[in-house]
């Protein structure tokens, strides 16, 4: 860009070259040049824009001077300690981050010349227990495990399926996938294929397959207009549902470009996404649908909703709790916290604080990062 605006500034002074005094022409000359690097680098800025990762918000950040051997040797301590010292693996677990937690494990193995996760679920139990244990994985690993746990035994929890792999992003389903695979020997699709049924499985197979489009700096107004009219034409407008259409659109479409189509989609239908959903399908289908639109719509208050619904009533759904908050606190969880205390009145902390309690209350807390 910068050599094509040269060249055409060079053509414009040469018409009349003679009448143009030299320390206005160096002067003009500097000015289109600035000019045209101003101009590439907003070009390059543009072209960026929508592109590149979601930023991360995490609670759970990287310890100031961290030092494994001292923390492997206080877990050692508290772990032997007649009827455990839970709040010293509490302190230290929970506020450090997880390639920090490795070297803790590391280093634990070294002195005790035993597994660190053997020896966690040996001293700690019930919910804390799952909590510490979840810690000690990557936040991909937790999520393998997760699913895995979730398609194990008689039935599926088709809630928790839905929650992970409709909430995760390209990168994040891609590496989960290699992760279920070195885990469990297994690859993740085969299971899904193998536990789930119907117009479900094809969805979340779809998911699983990771194609949905990277976000673009180009906004495609003919595109999205199709997209909407073909969610419309393949539901409300026909008897009977092209669930598939669906599927490819909801599946391969990126979140901004899926959010402009639902607003469009207004135009043509007289339901907004989500009416129209529980008017043509219905049972775990819907249910799968629906996480998925609230997921593309706003991941952090599909996530700080879950929170909120999970802690209303006096038997806490201890379980959904942990996970959204141990597979989020090293990502995005500051930013689910803003959503829980603009939608729902009270922040994150104070709920969790009313609603658990003990040592479960204390690292759940830790995570959370702070109160709003």
């Amino acid at each position: 860009m910068v050599r094509s605006l040269w060249n055409v500034s060079w053509v414009c002074v040469r018409v009349r070259l003679n009448k143009v005094p030299a320390n206005l022409l160096v002067s003009f000359t500097n000015h289109l040049m600035k000019m045209a690097l101003v101009s590439e680098f907003l070009t390059k800025l543009t072209l960026s824009y929508g592109g590149e990762r979601e930023p991360k918000c995490p609670t759970v950040v990287p310890a100031f001077d961290f030092n494994p051997e001292e923390d492997a040797a206080k877990i050692e301590t508290a772990i032997k300690t007649k009827g455990v010292d839970e709040q010293t693996i509490i302190d230290i677990l929970t506020k450090r981050c997880c390639s920090q937690r490795s070297e803790i494990v590391f280093e634990y193995e070294k002195r005790a010349k035993k597994d660190l996760v053997s020896a966690l679920k040996g001293a700690l139990s019930g919910s804390l227990e799952h909590l510490i244990v979840g810690l000690m994985k990557s936040t991909a690993q937790y999520d393998a495990s997760e699913i895995k746990s979730s398609m194990k035994g008689l039935g599926t929890d088709e809630e928790s399926l839905n929650e992970v792999l409709c909430s995760r992003n390209k990168e994040e389903l891609m590496e989960i996938k290699k992760v279920y695979r070195e885990m469990f020997k297994k690859e993740l699709e085969k299971d899904i294929s193998g536990d789930t049924s119907g117009d479900v499985a094809k969805l979340l197979l779809a998911l699983v397959q990771a194609k949905r489009e990277e976000p673009s700096s180009v906004v495609d107004y003919e595109k999205i207009d199709n997209d909407a009219r073909a969610l419309y034409d393949a539901g409300v407008k026909r008897k009977g549902t092209d669930v598939t259409t669906w599927i490819t659109i909801f599946s391969e479409r990126s979140v901004p470009h899926l959010q402009k189509v639902f607003e469009r989609y207004k135009r043509y239908s007289p339901y907004d996404i989500k009416e129209s959903i529980k008017k043509e399908v219905k049972g775990d289908l819907e249910k799968s649908f629906l996480t998925l639109v609230e997921c593309l719509e706003n991941k952090h208050l599909y996530f700080a909703s879950r929170l909120n619904d999970s802690m209303k009533s006096k038997s806490v759904k201890e379980k959904v709790v942990t996970r959204i908050i141990v597979s989020r606190c090293e990502v995005d969880l500051m930013k689910i916290r803003s959503e829980f205390k603009r939608n729902f009145g009270k922040s994150l902390h104070q709920t969790i604080s009313e609603h658990t309690k003990g040592d479960y209350q204390k690292a759940l807390l830790n995570l959370c990062g702070g109160d709003d």
